[in-house]
């Protein structure tokens, strides 16, 4: 009764705080926004105050959007999906798409998957290998542990294609996939089909994924964090809202839904996130099971990170087009909840823009002295402050609520900010239509690369540091509290721009 009480003080206090910040937002942009308006200076300055004052309102808005989904949790009374007892077991396929991957760890996920408690399982070992030496290893596992190896003589559609050719000689009433590097636990089928079959519109169910070897490799504990923060409010708060995305791996799914919407969409690297989609319009359900039933690899080094990070900018802004059009033709395929999570997903790696152009308006102060902050730094320090205090406690209470450490946290930050680079290129290439090619996450140890192949990185940590050497020296001279603000920016900035030779050293 103790733990309920306090629990429940907790959640009102939360509550109560997110209301706060909520109006303290508001309260922020509408000063912004008058203070712009009735600045008197150029038109240059205005035309980059707007630019500054719109990416503030973005970064704003989508922060908004996750406390929005924390505030949902926190009035959930019950998260736990329905299910029916298994007095029976539907088959199930499951699916493990494999290219060029090391004989070990497909070999590990082959064992967790054969040791899986649920007894009408059929393993189906996808190689997509071009090489003889990856097929030939493949072909011994499949042989070793009774899998039915399939490959297919054209190639298309990446991992879509090669799932999808598979599924024609499948029976099974439902499918679950898993990545080669991802060991489910031995209850993961007997858990997920159990709520699949409570509902027969369920499309799918999600399980989170997290990585485990987050104690010997620092990018694939910072990756983690990232999960982390995706994997518990985020993903708790789209399936309350019924807009759970399928991601990939670690998911159960029936057979029936994909075949309605013509099994994975092959038109993008991301094409869990955009079958989805199609799911949903079709009027099938999805749900998110917060419950840890496989441990997989995360990237080892900062190649490999971006690379992955590069195929999820990439597919989520092409899916923002396929979201907008179905948006604009019928509003009313789905409800408003939906749709704003649809937005919130295929916009989220856009902010990589937003934040750059945080950055870009102070060094423009800076070096060239073109202000685009209008707002008399009493009132900002009166109206900002409260907002940075309330979400960054918010925000970390939430995460360290669920045992995450704020130290860990911040090295997910750092790596997001090293990806902004990727994150401008993938938007551009996504948004205009270039699917690019899929590359699978490499499997080897970490290891350090050129800095040359960093050089965007390199370039901005440049820029950062000459920036705050030229705003202290502004200040020396000036004593101008503008010039001591904006180099703070920089500062904080220049703090996880450093970080990349923390990973890429590590």
């Amino acid at each position: 009764m103790k733990n309920n009480a306090k629990q429940i003080k907790k959640s009102n206090l939360i509550q109560a705080l997110i209301v706060v910040l909520l109006i303290s937002v508001i309260v922020y942009i509408v000063l912004r926004t008058v203070f712009t308006a009735y600045a008197e200076y150029g038109p240059m300055e205005k035309i980059l105050a707007l630019v500054l004052l719109f990416s503030e309102g973005y970064v704003m808005f989508h922060s908004l959007s996750y406390f929005i989904g924390v505030l949902k949790i926190s009035r959930a009374k019950n998260l736990d999906p329905p299910r029916t007892k298994l007095n029976q077991f539907p088959p199930v396929d499951i699916l493990i798409p494999a290219r060029h991957e090391p004989k070990d760890i497909l070999e590990d996920t082959i064992v967790a998957c054969y040791n899986l408690s649920y007894p009408a399982k059929t393993i189906h070992i996808l190689d997509d290998s071009s090489e003889q030496n990856y097929k030939n290893e493949a072909a011994v596992l499949a042989q070793k542990y009774g899998c039915r190896l399939f490959r297919r003589q054209i190639r298309h559609g990446a991992k879509a294609g090669v799932i999808n050719d598979c599924l024609k000689g499948c029976s099974g009433k439902y499918v679950a996939i898993f990545d080669v590097d991802q060991n489910p636990m031995s209850d993961f089928l007997t858990k997920t089909v159990s709520i699949l079959e409570a509902d027969d519109k369920l499309a799918l169910v999600q399980t989170p994924q997290y990585y485990s070897n987050l104690n010997s490799n620092k990018v694939a504990l910072a990756a983690n964090m990232q999960q982390a923060i995706f994997y518990e409010n985020i993903c708790e708060a789209k399936s309350l809202n019924g807009a759970m995305m399928c991601c990939g791996t670690n998911v159960a799914l029936r057979r029936e839904a994909l075949d309605q919407v013509g099994g994975f969409d092959e038109s993008t690297v991301t094409e869990d996130f955009a079958t989805t989609l199609q799911l949903h319009l079709k009027g099938f359900k999805t749900l998110y099971y917060n419950h840890v039933g496989a441990f997989g690899q995360g990237p080892q080094d900062i190649g490999s990170y971006l690379a992955q990070q590069s195929r999820w900018s990439l597919g989520s802004a092409a899916v923002l087009k396929k979201v907008l059009k179905n948006l604009c033709r019928n509003p009313f395929m789905l409800h408003f909840a939906q749709w704003w999570e649809y937005i919130i997903s295929c916009t989220y790696y856009l902010s990589s823009w937003a934040f750059l152009m945080l950055l870009f308006c102070p060094i423009m102060y800076l070096f060239f002295g073109i202000p685009s902050f209008f707002m008399n730094p009493v009132i900002y320090g009166l109206v900002f402050i409260p907002y940075l205090m309330l979400s960054t406690s918010i925000f970390y209470t939430s995460m360290s609520s669920r045992n995450y450490r704020i130290c860990d946290l911040l090295k997910g930050q750092a790596l997001f900010f090293i990806a902004l680079p990727v994150y401008l290129k993938s938007t551009i290439l996504g948004l205009c239509g270039i699917k690019g090619s899929f590359k699978i996450t490499a499997k080897d140890r970490g290891h350090r690369i050129s800095y040359l192949k960093l050089w965007p990185q390199i370039v901005l940590w440049l820029i950062c540091l000459a920036a705050i050497v030229w705003g202290i020296n502004l200040f020396v001279y000036s004593l101008s509290i503008a010039a001591i603000i904006n180099t703070m920016w920089i500062m904080y900035y220049f703090a996880f721009s450093t970080s990349i030779f923390y990973f890429n050293e590590g």
